[in-house]
């Protein structure tokens, strides 16, 4: 019955490289999405409702990867639960020349040379989700938002 009067709004946050073509394309879609009718091609749907947080330039601290890494689905054999290596977000750039194996040392590294992650990362730190070094995963997000807002999750 109160169910509306507990509802939050979703904070979204993207550590975001202005050099890198899919964190540009990324922080455009989040911003069009909260400004403009979502999905685009529904002119009448309302914009989303979710505040934005822009980290330009900026890793994500080693608690904030550590959550993140939690975020994301592990690829172990089904029935077995697993949290993905730091390696995931680290990108092939040639100017990284070490694998850290702790968010700590992610965050070192990417400290160091900003080349070393994977850009953009996106962070819904309400619903648990997250998009690494890829725009089809923020789409991934706005479409749950969009779920949400729409009464379809």
């Amino acid at each position: 019955m109160f169910k509306a009067f507990t509802r939050t709004i979703p904070e979204i946050s993207i550590f975001h490289n202005p050099s890198s073509p899919a964190s540009t394309n990324a922080l455009k879609l989040l911003r069009s999405a909260l400004s403009s009718p979502y999905p685009p091609s529904k002119s009448s749907a309302a914009p989303l409702n979710y505040n934005l947080e822009v980290i330009e330039n900026k890793p994500p601290t080693s608690d904030q990867l550590r959550t993140i890494l939690s975020y994301i689905p592990s690829r172990a054999p089904s029935g077995q639960t697993q949290t993905p290596t730091p390696d995931v977000l680290l990108s092939a750039h040639p100017t990284v020349d070490s694998r850290p194996t702790n968010p700590e040392g992610v965050f070192e590294l990417a400290s160091q040379n900003p080349n070393a992650l994977k850009w953009p990362i996106v962070v819904d730190w309400n619903n648990g989700r997250v998009a690494v070094g890829d725009v089809e995963g923020v789409k991934g997000i706005l479409e749950e938002l969009r779920k949400k807002r729409d009464g379809e999750a």
